[in-house]
């Protein structure tokens, strides 16, 4: 091999070469220039795994020319040559980290054999899926842009931490249109981050039972993991006006389908697609007490109360022979899917801010609160199998209790009228100071 200091000065004197030509560097024994005739390079190193006659050798390459400069290059040469030395393989380390999976892989590896739900009493059933539908793509849209390319036995809490202020900063936020009627909008900010966090530390802990990470970085990341509760609910007033905007709606032309939907959404508080997606075989009209027999909800299976308000909706709604919905889609074989944008025109219209069809689900556990109904009782309407679940919706509304404390202070107010009457401010002569005005003098 020639031999050449692995300088700048000196590189950039080289010739062409007309076969592949190792350049060995005199400071460093060892460490060398690759060059091929197409005139590519790269660094690399030969080195001894160990010590004395029984060790081995091997040659390793470090980098394309253009990565690295010739003193960094050098310290690398310089280090994998002292890690050799101490009995450690640097190309089978090389090769070993190839097979490494990346964070990429590992989420095809979680979306076909890892969407297990890990905790309650689903705990080891498949995800719904629409959840698991919802989860990867998460995953895919805000995991894979950031973290796609490390290796996820390497993943790091600052890694973690990293990509979290990323995504809460909109650098994942995206609006694609993808094709006719299809369009993917992936969103930034604090709650898409707080949400993918938690999709990727659940990743994490099943690499971990797979043996393809030793732990799960999401545990010490120093990341906001919960949220403000939200205690968004209807008044009374506001829903008359959102029914009243949605009925105007339907007078205009809208899909009356829309209309049904939100207000058995108001009637239930069931969840969006409980109602959108329901089913002539869940609805139970001429039992003694008619009731919703919901076969696949988020818990599995659910029993729901059915209101005279639910009753009357549902027994004027017309079967259609060829689908199992109640609310059938005009085309195909799904179930009805243009309620949202009738719901977007009627919020539009009645100014309400920060209002999902979730809202009305909320309104229902709130209102159910405040009538003095119990916690159980309310999960039973809403469907919850956790207490917990229930205690985010009892947000007792401000009124009631506000009448409830004038009603508890009645006996003694009076207690109250006396001292007042003894602390106020007597009248003054015309002219006549304040103590604190005759105090300053």
């Amino acid at each position: 091999m020639p031999t050449l200091r692995l300088i700048k000065s000196e590189i950039d004197k080289l010739p062409g070469v007309d076969k592949l030509t190792y350049f060995n560097d005199p400071d460093v024994p060892g460490f060398w220039l690759r060059q091929t005739p197409t005139g590519a390079r790269a660094w690399g190193v030969d080195f001894r795994v160990g010590s004395g006659r029984r060790a081995t050798k091997g040659r390793i390459t470090i980098a394309s020319f253009g990565k690295l400069t010739p003193d960094q290059a050098r310290r690398e040469a310089k280090r994998l040559i002292a890690e050799a030395a101490l009995g450690t393989d640097p190309a089978a380390k090389k090769a070993e980290r190839k097979q490494l999976l990346t964070m990429a892989e590992l989420v095809d590896l979680y979306e076909a054999e890892g969407c297990y739900v890990q905790r309650g009493k689903r705990q080891g059933q498949p995800m719904k899926p629409l959840t698991k539908k919802y989860t990867v793509s998460r995953i895919r849209h805000h995991v894979v842009p950031l973290l796609g390319r490390l290796k996820a036995k390497e993943l790091s809490v600052t890694d973690v931490e990293r990509f979290f202020r990323a995504v809460e900063a909109g650098e994942t936020a995206s609006d694609t249109k993808k094709g006719p009627r299809c369009r993917v909008t992936v969103t930034g900010g604090n709650g898409a981050a707080r949400k993918v966090f938690g999709d990727l530390s659940a990743m994490c802990s099943f690499a971990v039972r797979r043996e393809i990470m030793t732990e799960n970085p999401c545990f010490k990341a120093n990341v906001q993991r919960t949220g403000p509760t939200k205690e968004r609910f209807l008044s009374i007033d506001e829903i008359e006006r959102l029914v009243a905007a949605v009925e105007t709606l339907v007078e205009a032309g809208a899909n009356p389908k829309a209309l049904k939907i939100i207000l058995l959404w108001l009637f239930t508080g069931a969840r969006r697609n409980e109602i959108a997606g329901l089913k002539w075989s869940e609805v139970r009209l001429n039992a003694s007490k008619p009731e919703l027999q919901l076969e696949d909800s988020k818990t599995g299976k659910s029993w729901r109360p059915m209101v005279d308000e639910v009753f009357q909706i549902l027994q004027s709604t017309e079967r259609e022979p060829d689908s199992e919905y109640v609310f059938p889609a005009e085309r195909g074989a799904s179930f009805y899917q243009g309620v949202q944008g009738v719901w977007e025109k009627a919020i539009k219209a009645t100014g309400l801010e920060d209002v999902t069809p979730h809202t009305l689900r909320h309104t229902m556990g709130s209102h159910a609160v405040s009538v003095g109904l119990s916690l159980p009782l309310t999960g039973a309407i809403l469907g919850h199998t956790n207490p917990r679940s229930t205690q985010r919706y009892a947000h007792i509304q401000r009124d009631p209790v506000q009448e409830a404390a004038t009603r508890a202070v009645a006996a003694f107010a009076h207690v109250g009228r006396r001292v007042h009457d003894l602390t106020a401010p007597k009248p003054r002569l015309e002219g006549e100071q304040s103590p604190v005005e005759r105090k300053r003098k």
